[in-house]
């Protein structure tokens, strides 16, 4: 069984930035996916939860925005060099247009899956 190693970014986006963040996200993603040794990439938006809902129920809409709009990233790769790579080209081509948009540094966590 081959284990993929995967990065995760949690990105805490300001409620007045949000279409230039997905416009900024719309042009990173082929370019996030081409990387060298990149399985697959996705990311989503949190506008559901399942807090106060039954199990078994979908989940709920979100109604306001208290200070933030959380996007969630999976970005996959063969192996754990290809990553740093891409993180590094990431980093340097793009970090500053992220970082304005955010109210915080995005959160990275990453592993080989299970």
């Amino acid at each position: 069984m081959e284990h993929h190693f995967t990065v995760h970014f949690l990105f805490q986006v300001k409620p007045d930035k949000l279409g230039e963040f997905e416009n900024l996200l719309a042009t990173l993603k082929p370019e996030m996916a081409a990387q060298p040794g990149c399985i697959g990439f996705v990311c989503f938006k949190r506008f559901h939860t399942f807090d106060g809902v039954e199990w078994g129920q979908p989940p709920r809409e979100l109604s306001k925005i208290v200070k933030c709009v959380k996007y969630h990233a999976l970005w996959q790769f063969d192996n754990i060099e290809n990553c740093g790579k891409a993180q590094g080209w990431l980093m340097e081509e793009h970090y500053k247009a992220l970082a304005k948009l955010l109210i915080a540094p995005f959160d990275i966590n990453s592993g080989y899956e299970v």
